[in-house]
């Protein structure tokens, strides 16, 4: 049985009309070049951190990279940014969505255009502080780590895709 019978929403092409996309999930992860997003199934122990924003969504860390940004270096910014987190062990790519784009300019203008792609990664987190919630990003209200099937079900808020993904990120992440 291959992981896209095994998880069908997560590999069920899909379109993300917030920002223009049609998306398709890989396994097969892309050039550093196209990965414009990167978002991080956080574990601290056997449980998974999630952060509840202003629209009062459970979602899983992450966010655009800066220009010029390397992966680990957006990784490290987006965890201090919407959990409060640091890495305590390495970072872990498992797939991504890839994405071609009907506007007409890049979301931001260093971006690969209109075919990009979001990173998904796992690693081992330490909770060190609040989030930093730059004026700029989604507004944090809370930062909690669950036990794997009430994250399952939080996560749904974000997405019908997630709680694949996230069962996905926790058969793959190693111990």
């Amino acid at each position: 049985m291959t992981l896209a019978d095994r998880y069908p929403l997560l590999h069920t092409p899909a379109r993300w009309e917030w920002g223009g996309l049609d998306v398709q999930f890989s396994t097969d992860l892309p050039p550093d070049d196209l990965v414009t997003n990167i978002h991080v199934v956080c574990f601290l122990g056997d449980r998974v951190v999630l952060c509840r924003d202003d629209r009062n969504l459970w979602i899983l860390p992450g966010g655009t990279r800066e220009d010029g940004e390397s992966i680990e270096s957006c990784v490290i910014r987006e965890l201090a940014e919407e959990a409060g987190a640091e890495l305590s062990g390495p970072l872990h790519h498992f797939g991504a969505h890839y994405a071609t784009t009907d506007r007409p300019t890049p979301y931001r203008p260093w971006q690969p255009h209109p075919h990009k792609a979001w990173l998904w990664c796992t690693a081992d987190v330490t909770l060190t502080g609040h989030p930093t919630n730059p004026d700029d990003a989604e507004q944090i209200l809370e930062v909690r780590a669950f036990p794997l099937a009430e994250a399952i079900r939080l996560a749904a808020t974000d997405g019908s895709h997630v709680p694949e993904l996230l069962r996905l990120a926790a058969e793959l992440h190693p111990r």
